[in-house]
């Protein structure tokens, strides 16, 4: 009872800031509808899939092209959606078949929307192809469901489980550099299913190595570069699906993504 109190204190809190700032209701959490100037990367179709994705090729990498992230139903209502469950990522496999969109970003708005199939489910969204928000059933910390993985625990336990569908918003503002140096780290908001997470929280380095993403090689994950990266999803051996995936391109002036 009482966790479902703080949820909805939470919820109410986000929906009274997000009226306060104009967003609508309808631009966040499951279901939610691109905002203005946003483009939709997945909408469930292989189309969709073929057109907007490309496989990450990292060191690991071990699949090609076409993407082999498999056509599945809604197991709701029969809409098409795609399963990470790429061949090549079996056994936990990361890097080995990752997909990231083909438009590489700095700045954006990102809206991500997942279902894990059965206990364990793993997968997980990188921001910039650099920092990972975890999607791992059964496991909250700083290693589970809705971490800034290894470096920020999400304030509430909004996931709704199993055969549910979930959904991250997403502010990000990338690292800054000034000739060449590392000057201001890269940070970002999170919502998940309508509540607020993570709150303009900074992010440090990579983690996982090279085979994780960009620069997961450089300095044990801490050489970040000025390198656009694109929104990245992983496979790691799991029918974990997603649909309704959108991103618009932001130019965030001052270092603060809360919304």
């Amino acid at each position: 009872m009482k966790l479902t109190t703080n949820l909805f204190k939470s919820a109410f809190a986000g929906l009274m800031l997000l009226s306060s700032t104009g967003i609508s209701l309808a631009q966040i959490g499951v279901g939610a509808e691109p905002i203005k100037g946003a483009k939709v990367y997945l909408d469930g179709t292989t189309e969709s899939l073929h057109k907007n994705w490309e496989y990450w090729e990292g060191p690991r990498f071990s699949a090609e092209m076409p993407i082999k992230w498999p056509a599945a139903t809604d197991p709701n209502t029969g809409d098409p959606v795609i399963s990470s469950n790429d061949p090549a990522g079996a056994g936990g496999k990361y890097g080995a078949a990752d997909i990231v969109t083909k438009d590489k970003f700095r700045d954006f708005r990102a809206h991500v929307e997942f279902m894990v199939t059965e206990e364990g489910g793993n997968s997980g969204v990188y921001l910039q192809n650099r920092y990972e928000i975890q999607i791992l059933d059964g496991d909250y910390g700083e290693h589970g469901m809705a971490a800034i993985i290894n470096e920020h625990l999400p304030t509430e336990k909004a996931y709704k489980g199993v055969g549910e569908w979930n959904a991250y918003d997403i502010m990000f503002r990338a690292a800054r550099f000034k000739d060449g140096k590392l000057v201001e780290k890269a940070r970002a908001t999170v919502y998940f299913n309508g509540v607020k997470i993570h709150e303009d929280k900074e992010i440090n380095q990579v983690w996982g190595g090279p085979f994780s993403g960009l620069d997961g090689g450089n300095d044990g994950g801490k050489g970040i570069t000025d390198t656009p990266g694109g929104l990245k999803l992983q496979a790691e051996g799991y029918n974990v699906l997603y649909k309704n995936v959108w991103i618009k391109e932001m130019k965030l002036k001052a270092p603060d993504t809360d919304f």
